[in-house]
């Protein structure tokens, strides 16, 4: 890149002084510029960027050596520092993330995953800190925290991390989480906000970052937390009566329970906001919830819900099909016949080499799934769930044959107990297996 700048547009530029220039030439070697047959300095558009990308460290709150420090390390690891990386928050609703500050917090975040994936709890617990020193709460806890427990999910998924490592990086996240949500101060908005997981959601993490983004911008919150039952939750809505409340599910079996407890909040005339990574799998999911969708992502979730509290639209009512009373058919025939599928299945599979354990355990997942897909009134929905099982088995090197011949058998089985009450889910099974080969 051609140097041809001089010192005073670089000062024009980026506000510093020429003696600031100079030291950080001489002390850091960031940037180094050309010379010119005058021996004058030189300075290019990469070199000027980099300028502002130490300023913008500086004003978060970091030490010049420090940051020198930090881009020496980057580009160590092969990182260009400048890459762009567009925040995470939406404009005017969290703080945005300076160009230089963005790479900052990338690097921290890989540090602390680096650090749980090694159980270095104290390691992990100091990176965490240090970042709560550099960048607002909102910043850290979403673009560190969020995104480091999804890396390492992920990373679980494709066989590259085990589970002892996602659930000790869980740990920690969901132990900071919950101090900062201890430690918010007191509220300042009179409007109260219930928010829970449905019965036998088990994943809170989400629900609990969004109750400390929003007890941060002064809202009460009542958090749940995970695996709600019903009747805990009945008696929670009297106790506090609520102005909003917020659900979230992330798998098929208990989007379908989110939808028990929807329409029973849709009776009570109290509003319901939900959200999740199963109805951003499937979008045409969430017209069948009587409630607010939040969005994909959730700073976007923070504004809606105060959009909602703000100036409540009429609450959007469930859609209903045409096919309801098929589904509702084949729902309760499948309830009546699933233990005398899973006995032929039992006896189908006996010489098979399929682990006692794993057999049960594919029982009731496929059977919660197939319910959750009958009740939601979409047989097509059990398409995400067994996806995923078979990418799971592809990255742990387990032979997918496995899971084909287990659908083979179930649905052989299924055949035999159920009648055309049943014909919804015998022809899912049928096109799933000749489509997929399995």
């Amino acid at each position: 890149m051609s140097a041809t700048y001089n010192v005073r547009a670089v000062v024009r530029e980026t506000g510093l002084k020429p003696d600031t220039l100079r030291v950080w030439e001489r002390r850091y070697g960031l940037p180094m510029p050309q010379r010119s047959a005058g021996g004058h300095r030189l300075y290019s558009e990469r070199d000027i960027a980099t300028l502002k990308w130490l300023v913008a460290c500086r004003q978060e709150g970091m030490s010049i050596s420090r940051a020198a420090a930090m881009w020496n390390s980057l580009e160590a690891e092969g990182k260009d520092p400048l890459e762009p990386i567009a925040p995470a928050a939406t404009a005017g609703a969290f703080p945005a993330i300076a160009a230089g500050a963005a790479s900052i917090i990338t690097h921290m975040r890989q540090e602390w995953i680096s650090a749980c994936l090694a159980f270095d709890e104290e390691r992990a617990d100091a990176i965490l800190t240090q970042a709560f020193g550099f960048f607002p709460p909102e910043t850290v806890t979403i673009e560190l925290l969020q995104k480091a427990v999804a890396q390492v999910g992920n990373g679980w998924y494709r066989g590259e991390t085990t589970v002892q490592q996602e659930h000790f990086a869980s740990a920690l996240a969901i132990r900071r989480l919950n101090a900062l949500v201890m430690a918010s101060p007191q509220p300042t908005r009179s409007s109260r906000i219930l928010v829970a997981c449905p019965p036998e959601e088990g994943h809170d993490f989400s629900l609990l970052l969004l109750t400390f983004l929003l007890r941060r911008r002064g809202w009460q919150v009542v958090f749940l937390g995970a695996r709600v039952p019903r009747a805990q939750l009945e008696s929670t809505l009297a106790a506090t009566r609520p102005h909003l409340v917020i659900l979230a599910a992330q798998q098929l079996a208990t989007a379908a329970t989110l939808l028990d407890i929807a329409e029973m909040l849709a009776q009570e005339r109290i509003p319901l906001a939900f959200g999740g990574r199963v109805f951003n799998l499937l979008p045409g999911l969430r017209e069948r919830i009587p409630g607010y969708f939040l969005g994909e992502k959730i700073e976007g979730g923070v504004q809606r819900a105060e959009e909602i509290l703000a100036a409540p639209d009429p609450v959007p009512a469930s859609v209903k099909t045409a096919s309801e009373g098929s589904y509702r058919q084949a729902l309760t025939h499948y309830r009546e016949r699933q233990p005398a599928i899973e006995s032929a299945l039992w006896s189908d599979l006996s010489e098979s080499d399929t682990p006692y354990a794993s057999l049960a355990m594919a029982n009731s997942h496929l059977a919660e799934n197939i319910i959750a897909a009958l009740r939601l009134e979409d047989i097509n929905y059990l398409g995400i769930e067994i996806d995923w099982i078979a990418g799971l088995l592809h990255n742990q090197e387990i032979p997918a044959g496995q899971l084909g011949l287990y659908l083979r058998t179930y649905c052989q089985a299924a055949s035999a107990q159920l009648d055309e009450k049943g014909g919804l889910i015998l022809g899912w099974f049928e096109r799933t297996i000749r489509q997929s080969g399995l």
